[in-house]
């Protein structure tokens, strides 16, 4: 007993050894959530962070849509609603809602049924999962993604066990598509492989194919027997349009070919934190999408078990409901058209000043960023002499701006070009 004693009153003097843990290195922030925590560590009060990729309003703050709000009380004053777990794959509304807003209601893969849409965490989430379902299942396991894009595809894909390559899309020098660069490296990728595609307002280029180009790009990942991944981050954020931007999507889920899309919520609802998103797979047939469905289930119940309900909720209840949609759709275009307006806006201001280059690329692009062709040490100039934050290879978020600080912008980027000119 009194040896028992002793090794316990000896064990605080143990607290004090080398932790289990003391070889981990410090990891590197995350490249775009660090610009944040940067920019919350200066006391300067002009200081801009156009950094992450959430929407502002024009007074600098986030925004909750009037329609999330409402869905919100809505299902709040519900008393008949409970916190019970979701099933593995989710809400079945919100599944079945996300596919018919990706796809179209007269989409020939959802009357056929050979569609599986499963819930998932976000639009990162449904990467995942959709990258663990084809390392598990899929004979190929290269996914081709361009070059650049967001910088989070890399890790999801390759954690999920696929091995990445990339492709080549944006052409620095005409800070536009590197179209032709795409066609041949996508005509060399070896047969059946994998390639991750934007769906609209491509990040961080903000520079997207035309419907002309997607048409080439349909035929030629079909005549090689390439699988498709699309990352539709932006659907109506991008044009205003939810059908426009969905086009590209579209053309190849109504060929018969088959497909993955990875859709998310944060941006067109404002529910960033909610984590709200959706993988759909269009099969060939409904028996492949069964079985198909059956081991996404494989792969979310170790993952996570199953996903949060309110998010889902939220958007099951505005897709649902004609005047609840029809004032998302109104919300929705609003927020598309400040951010094109914060385009043309610094547009005009740059070239006013008389900034040398041209800056037409930044009416040209589309979405939530801008890929201003600001290098590294202009980006850290522009950091240090003006307190404005972004990520070094000049990626700018438009939904950050605002008519009050384009002029503060517009200083900061003519000092940069002609101080390095």
């Amino acid at each position: 007993m009194d040896a028992h004693n002793n090794s316990i009153s000896a064990s605080p003097a143990s607290a004090h050894a080398n932790s289990v843990f003391a070889h981990v290195v410090r990891a590197p922030e995350d490249p775009i959530l660090g610009v944040t925590v940067a920019y919350n560590k200066d006391p300067s009060p002009l200081k801009l962070n156009l950094g992450v990729g959430a929407y502002r309003t024009e007074e600098g703050k986030p925004l909750v849509l009037n329609v999330v709000r409402k869905a919100e009380q809505l299902l709040v004053n519900d008393m008949s609603r409970v916190k019970e777990y979701l099933p593995i794959v989710g809400l079945a509304d919100f599944n079945k809602l996300s596919a018919k807003l990706i796809l179209g209601a007269d989409s020939p893969a959802i009357q056929e049924n050979r569609i599986t849409t499963v819930q998932c965490l976000s639009g990162t989430g449904s990467l995942r999962v959709g990258g663990e379902f084809l390392a598990r299942h899929y004979h190929e396991r290269t996914i081709y993604i361009p070059l650049p894009t967001w910088g989070n595809h890399t890790k999801v894909f390759t954690l999920a066990g696929l091995t990445v390559k990339s492709y080549r899309y944006y052409d620095p020098a005409t800070r536009g598509l590197n179209f032709q660069g795409l066609l041949e490296d996508l005509s060399s990728a070896p047969a059946g492989a994998i390639v991750l595609l934007h769906a609209c307002a491509h990040n961080p280029t903000g520079v997207d194919p035309t419907l002309e180009q997607w048409e080439q790009i349909r035929q030629l990942v079909r005549s090689r027997g390439l699988l498709p991944f699309f990352d539709s981050a932006y659907q109506g954020f991008a044009s205003g349009s939810l059908d426009g931007d969905a086009q590209s999507v579209r053309r190849f889920a109504a060929d018969g070919g088959e497909c993955l899309i990875a859709q998310s919520y944060a941006k067109n609802m404002g529910l960033y934190g909610e984590r709200v998103g959706a993988l759909s797979i269009v099969c060939k047939n409904a028996d492949v999408a069964s079985k198909v469905e059956s081991q996404l289930k494989l792969v979310i119940r170790p993952m996570y078990s199953n996903p949060p309900i309110h998010g889902a909720s939220i958007v099951a209840t505005i897709l649902k409901d004609r005047d609840l949609f029809n004032e998302w759709t109104v919300e929705l275009k609003a927020m598309a058209d400040r951010i094109i307006s914060m385009r043309h806006q610094l547009f005009e201001s740059l070239r006013a000043k008389g900034t040398p280059g041209d800056w037409s690329h930044i009416i040209k692009q589309i979405g939530m960023f801008t890929f201003t062709g600001l290098n590294s040490e202009q980006v850290a100039f522009m950091t240090k002499e003006y307190h404005i934050y972004m990520t070094s290879d000049g990626r700018i978020s438009m939904a950050g701006l605002s008519s009050r600080t384009v002029p503060h912008l517009t200083e900061a980027i003519h000092a940069a070009v002609t101080r390095a000119a």
